[in-house]
C-alpha cells in the first residue's frame, strides 16, 4: 500500500488523527510553536515529562503520549531534533523516517505532523516539507516482492495477513499559517518524486540477478523513458563491436546474458546542446569476479554491483519529471561478469573505443573496463560534464565505510557542485587525491595501462584508469561501494539498497540548470 504525503491548513490542536507528531530541540525546557500549543492543550503534559527528564530532545528520541480525549488526536509523538546548532534537513529526514517506522510498528495507519524546523528551526517551509516527504517515504520502504503473504490465523481475512496490513496510508503536514501552504505543497511534490525515484533504484538493486539481467535493466529504462518522455537507445553486442568497445565486450564475453549499453536522453535545453551533463553508471548485474573468482562467502551481495546503473536510471526518471533547463544523458553499462569458457583471462589485452590498450591483470577489476568504453561513448556524444557512479572497489569500503561516498576526478569545479548538491540531498561525499604518483601503479609492461594496481590505493588507481577515458572532459567519479547498501535501518535508510546517489544526481542537474 503506497503512502501519500499531503498538506492541510489547520490548527494541530484541533486536527483529528490517530497520531500527531511534534518536536523538541535538545535542551529546551519550555516548548514553543506547535509543540507548545499542543503542550498547553494537554495541560502541560509535555513540559512535565521534560522536567522529569523523560523527554530530552536528543536526535533519535521518540516519546509517545496518549491524549485521553483532551485534543482530537489520539496520540502525540514528541520527536527529538537534537541540538539546534546542528539542525538541518538531514535531521528532518532522519526524524521523519524513524517516526514513521515507529508508528507503523504501533499499528497506526495514518498520522499528522507539524513541519519540522519551518518555524523557529529556521528552515524554508518547502525544504522542510521536501525532507519530511523523503524521510517518511524512504524510511517506510520495504522490498518484499519475493515473500509469500503471511497466512492468516483463526479464520481471519487472509488479506489482513499481507505484508502491507500495518502500512501507513497517509501522512498530513498540518500548517496554521496559510502563507506557507503553497511552499509546503511544492516541497512535498518534489520530495515525493525524488523518494519514488530513489525507491526505483532500491528495487533494481534488491531484485535477484536471475531477474535483474541486463535485458531487464534495459526494459526498466524503456518504462522510465515512456513514463517521463525520455529518448532511449539500447546498444547490443554487434553495435558495441562496431564502435570498438573491446574493454566492455571483454567483460561481457564470459556470460550467456547479452550485454546492453543503455542510453537515456533528456533534452531540456535543445537550443544549446553544449549545456549538458552526462551520467554514467556501472551496471554489472552479477559479478562473480570472472576467472579471478570471488570467495563464495557473501557473493550473493554481488547482485548489487549494478547500483551505479540503477541510480542513473532513477535519476533520469527524476530529471525527466522535474524538467530542468539542461540536456542530460544517462548511460548504463549493463552486463554480467561470469567465468565461462569464453571468459577473458588474466593477461589478456583489450582495446577500448578510444584506441587505448589495457592489460587485464585481474578479471574482478571489471567495472573500470565497462566504464572506460561507456565514458568514451559519452564523449563521442558531445558530453562536456560527466559523472560516473560505480560500486567500483572494496578498497573504498575499507577507506570510508558506509558514512560517505568516495569522490575523485579532474574537475575541482564539478566536485564542488556535486558537494553542493549533496548538501541539499543529505548524501555525503569525500574527495580523495588524484596525484600523478598513483599513475605509476597501473603502468603495464605490455599495454598502455593495466586494470589493477594491486592493494595500494586501490580506489584511487581505479579512478586513475578511468581518467584516461575522461580525457579533457570535466569529470568526477563516485565510488559507492560502501554507500550503496545499509546494514540497518536509520532515518530514511533501511537495510538493503539505499538508492545513493539518485537524489544528488537529480539535484546536480537542477543546480546546473539554474547556474549553480
Amino acid at each position: 500500500m503506497p503512502t501519500t504525503v499531503k498538506v492541510a491548513a489547520g490548527d494541530v490542536t484541533d486536527f483529528p488523527t490517530p497520531a500527531l507528531v511534534v518536536n523538541l530541540f535538545q535542551g529546551v525546557t519550555q516548548p514553543a510553536g506547535g509543540t507548545g500549543a499542543v503542550d498547553r492543550a494537554l495541560d502541560g503534559a509535555i513540559s512535565a515529562l521534560i522536567a522529569d527528564g523523560e523527554i530530552k530532545g536528543k536526535l533519535g528520541e521518540i516519546t509517545m503520549l496518549h491524549t485521553m480525549g483532551r485534543i482530537p488526536a489520539k496520540r502525540v509523538v514528541v520527536a527529538g531534533l537534537g541540538k539546534s546548532g546542528d539542525f538541518d534537513t538531514a535531521a528532518v529526514r532522519r526524524v521523519s523516517g524513524d517516526v514513521a517506522r515507529f508508528l507503523r510498528r504501533k499499528g497506526v495507519s495514518e498520522f499528522a505532523t507539524i513541519a519540522h524546523g519551518a518555524g523557529i528551526g529556521g528552515l524554508d517551509a518547502g525544504e522542510s516539507a521536501q525532507a519530511i516527504a523523503e524521510g517518511t517515504l524512504l524510511g517506510l520502504y520495504k522490498f518484499d516482492t519475493y515473500r509469500s503473504p503471511p497466512q492468516a490465523d483463526n479464520g481471519s481475512d487472509p488479506s489482513e495477513g499481507s505484508a502491507d496490513k500495518d502500512g501507513i496510508s497517509n501522512v498530513t503536514i498540518v500548517e496554521r499559517d496559510a502563507t506557507n501552504i503553497a511552499a509546503l505543497t511544492g516541497g512535498v511534490s518534489v520530495g515525493t518524486l525524488l523518494a519514488e525515484s530513489t525507491m526505483l533504484a532500491r528495487d533494481l538493486v534488491n531484485h535477484p540477478a536471475n531477474v535483474m539481467t541486463p535485458a531487464r535493466m534495459a526494459e526498466t529504462a524503456r518504462e522510465v523513458a515512456e513514463a517521463v518522455g525520455l529518448e532511449l537507445d539500447v546498444m547490443d553486442r554487434d553495435r558495441m563491436k562496431a564502435h570498438g568497445m573491446g574493454a566492455f565486450l571483454g567483460v561481457a564475453q564470459g556470460s550467456e546474458e547479452p550485454p546492453k549499453l543503455i542510453v537515456l536522453t533528456y533534452r531540456g535545453d535543445p537550443e544549446h546542446p553544449e549545456n549538458n551533463l552526462g551520467l554514467v553508471g556501472k551496471g554489472i548485474t552479477f559479478d562473480t569476479g570472472g576467472i579471478s573468482l570471488k570467495p563464495a562467502a557473501n557473493m550473493e551481495a554481488m547482485k548489487g554491483d549494478m547500483a551505479g546503473g540503477a541510480s542513473v536510471i532513477a535519476a533520469m526518471r527524476a530529471i525527466g519529471s522535474l524538467k530542468p533547463r539542461i540536456n542530460v544523458t544517462g548511460l548504463i553499462a549493463a552486463t554480467e561478469n561470469m567465468p565461462g569458457g569464453r571468459a577473458q583471462r588474466p593477461g589478456d589485452v583489450v582495446t577500448a573505443m578510444n584506441g587505448k590498450t589495457i592489460e587485464v591483470i585481474n578479471t574482478d577489476a571489471e567495472g573500470r573496463l565497462v566504464l572506460a568504453d561507456t565514458m568514451c561513448y559519452a564523449r563521442s556524444l558531445g558530453i562536456t560534464r560527466m559523472v560516473d557512479v560505480a560500486t567500483l572497489t572494496g578498497a573504498m569500503v575499507v577507506t570510508l565505510g558506509k558514512a560517505c561516498t568516495g569522490m575523485m576526478g579532474n574537475s575541482a569545479k564539478l566536485a564542488k557542485q556535486l558537494n553542493t548538491a549533496g548538501d541539499r540531498s543529505g548524501e555525503r561525499f569525500w574527495e580523495l587525491p588524484m596525484l600523478e604518483d598513483y599513475r605509476e601503479l597501473i603502468r603495464s609492461d605490455v599495454a598502455d595501462m593495466k586494470n589493477s594496481g594491486g592493494r595500494q590505493a586501490g580506489s584511487i588507481t581505479a579512478a586513475m584508469l578511468l581518467r584516461e577515458f575522461a580525457e579533457d572532459t570535466e569529470w568526477v567519479h563516485l565510488d559507492i561501494a560502501g554507500t550503496s547498501t545499509a546494514s540497518s535501518a536509520k532515518g530514511h535508510l533501511v537495510k538493503g539498497a539505499t538508492g545513493v546517489p539518485t537524489r544528488t544526481l537529480a539535484q546536480l542537474a537542477l543546480n546546473l540548470a539554474n547556474g549553480g
